[in-house]
């Protein structure tokens, strides 16, 4: 049998939303692959996330594969799973979908930057890990365990590296902090999951914020005429780092990523704001068209 997952993403009232089923634990959309009727694997799961959701998606892209022996809703089943990404502007969903729009850092309240360290990391994450890396049974398990942590989640002066979302979930998963680990009572805060799709989802987060760098996705959340400064709150929200706003609009405009439209937008309070849209153009023009991001120093 194989199996496909969608991590399905929007961004709305500057919060990163995913869409998820069922009661909890939540899961992510999922489906199966109809050999007679479907002819690819993107075709099914376009088809079967309208049937159940309503859905039209836009962009879309294959994460990865799952496929462990354990991997299945029963003992001794093996369940093969690819798992895609797809952006999509929220919207009202039917209800007998039986799906609704969830805050992201709802399930991964440690890698939201934007207010300051979160209040996660430091009150929780940081302890349950310190206590992991003492409780290791030597010395040279323990300094690999400590340089592990310092890495991941940014001690000791070392850079926050946004895109190892997925890193930083599976050490807390080794750790056996979360409930996907079996820490039904666990100290690190977060709503899990059904089966491996917080794992699936902290993929695809990693994945998005990488790509921010290298590919417009951005574009793909917004309508086609925006501020830059909405703009750079949809990226914000995404990498969960607040970004300097000269720089952001320098790289932006630099980039040849936007172009004005000549209307502005006299909600955003003050001076009316200028609209923009996409330039499409710049997809011949340079090979890797992202926005950027910057490294983020913590003082963890």
């Amino acid at each position: 049998m194989l199996g496909l997952s969608a991590v399905i993403v929007a961004v709305t009232g500057e919060q990163p939303r995913l869409l998820t089923v069922g009661p909890r634990p939540v899961a992510l959309p999922s489906g199966h692959l109809d050999p007679d009727a479907d002819r690819t694997l993107e075709r099914a799961l376009r088809r079967w996330v309208r049937e159940q959701t309503g859905i039209d998606l836009g962009y879309v892209e294959q994460l990865y594969s799952l496929g462990d022996r354990s991997r299945g809703p029963r003992e001794g089943e093996r369940l093969v799973t690819v798992a895609y990404l797809a952006l999509v502007r929220e919207g009202p969903l039917p209800e007998q979908a039986g799906a609704r729009w969830r805050d992201f850092y709802a399930f991964f309240p440690w890698e939201d930057f934007r207010e300051g360290r979160p209040r996660a990391l430091n009150g929780a994450v940081v302890p349950a890990l310190e206590g992991w890396v003492a409780s290791a049974p030597d010395a040279a398990l323990r300094e690999a365990r400590r340089e592990r942590v310092q890495i991941l989640f940014g001690r000791r002066g070392t850079p926050w590296d946004v895109d190892r979302v997925l890193e930083r979930y599976e050490l807390l998963f080794e750790a056996g902090l979360i409930p996907e680990a079996g820490a039904l009572d666990g100290p690190v805060p977060g709503e899990s999951m059904g089966l491996d799709h917080r794992r699936i989802a902290a993929q695809a987060l990693g994945r998005l914020r990488g790509k921010l760098r290298y590919r417009p996705v951005v574009f793909e959340l917004l309508p086609p005429e925006f501020t830059l400064g909405r703009l750079q709150r949809e990226v914000e929200a995404l990498s969960g780092v607040r970004l300097h706003s000269q720089n952001f609009r320098r790289l932006v405009s630099r980039g040849g990523l936007v172009e004005p439209t000549g209307a502005t937008d006299p909600s955003t309070g003050g001076r009316p704001a200028a609209v923009y849209r996409f330039r499409r153009e710049v997809l011949r023009e340079r090979p890797a068209p992202g926005v950027g991001l910057p490294g983020l120093r913590t003082s963890g």
